[in-house]
């Protein structure tokens, strides 16, 4: 099998044992709240788009069928980037 994270027997690796048995007792001894283990992935996600990696790039990253899908999930980025966006134009256009 092509997987990049694989048991010590070669296997895949059961999501919930992975969930339980690591990452949530990781998250107990660094004293981090609860969260699931999908929202690690919202939260790259969320940080690349808030720091100008093009949708198409975070689409292609998460798998997304399209990057209009992904702007429709990661739409509460958006208005920061628009502000973004308008300051970069008028910068050209004064220029």
């Amino acid at each position: 099998m092509d997987l990049i994270f694989l048991t010590e027997f070669g296997r895949p690796v059961n999501v919930n044992s992975l969930v339980y048995k690591h990452f949530k007792p990781i998250l107990r001894r660094a004293v981090l709240p609860n969260i699931r283990l999908y929202d690690l992935r919202h939260t790259a996600a969320t940080l690349a788009l808030t720091v100008g990696v093009s949708p198409k790039v975070v689409s292609e990253q998460l798998g997304h069928t399209s990057a209009a899908f992904t702007l429709d999930v990661y739409s509460h980025v958006l208005p920061h980037m628009q502000d973004d966006a308008a300051a970069k134009v008028e910068a050209a256009l004064l220029a």
